[in-house]
């Protein structure tokens, strides 16, 4: 991880009128926020993701407010989590059929849903080969990053 990257996307908002800004690359994510405007305050630093085959020592996970929880964890379910803070869609356009729907069989790569963020649609794929148990999010909701999103029984 580039430790000057970091301080320089640190700066970039403190200087700007962004609140909070989260870019993630292959498997690392780094969010930045900061609070009300105080003298002398910078942005607090929330987080930081690194590959677990790095020798460099992970940071604390950032807890997400309160997400919705699934039925109680069995070794054939995966729940499928949004990626990214947006609005959660089921299907491509208003008028078009939904993605998923319980019951429909998935496979690893598929298309489930649509999470828009600032005005763009991030496709969210099944990461397991399955069988859709539930959808948890409903159409137009706002989610959080890492709310469960569906449960597939693999």
């Amino acid at each position: 991880m580039d430790f000057n990257l970091v301080k320089k996307i640190v700066k970039l908002v403190e200087e700007s009128k962004v609140n909070e800004l989260e870019i993630e690359e292959n498997e690392m994510r780094i969010r930045v926020t900061k609070s009300a405007p105080a003298p002398d305050i910078l942005p607090s630093f929330t987080g930081v993701h690194i590959p677990a085959q790095t020798d460099i020592p992970a940071a604390a996970p950032v807890q997400a407010a309160a997400p919705q929880k699934a039925e109680p964890k069995a070794d054939n379910l995966h729940e499928v989590k949004s990626p990214i803070v947006g609005s959660f869609y089921a299907s491509p356009s208003p008028d078009a059929e939904p993605y998923v729907k319980v019951g429909d069989s998935v496979s690893q790569g598929q298309v489930l849903c649509i999470v828009e963020a600032m005005k763009l649609m991030n496709e969210i794929e099944s990461d397991v080969s399955g069988k859709i148990v539930k959808i948890l999010a409903q159409n137009g909701q706002p989610v959080e990053y890492n709310q469960p999103l569906f449960v597939i029984e693999i």
